[in-house]
């Protein structure tokens, strides 16, 4: 799965890792996120991250 980095901190969204503090399961696609999910690090939305290659 691809891994998608937030363009605001640098923060990397893994999706073997998932966000389990913020009831993300790890193996959870960064499609599957719920369309509210924000970083938990600086706190912008989805539409901030760019897929890393």
């Amino acid at each position: 799965m691809d891994k998608y980095v937030c363009e605001v901190c640098d923060w990397v969204y893994d999706p073997e890792v998932g966000d389990p503090e913020n009831g993300i399961q790890p193996g959870t696609s960064f499609e599957d996120l719920p369309d509210d999910w924000v970083c938990p690090l600086c706190g912008v939305g989805k539409d901030q991250f760019e897929k890393v290659d």
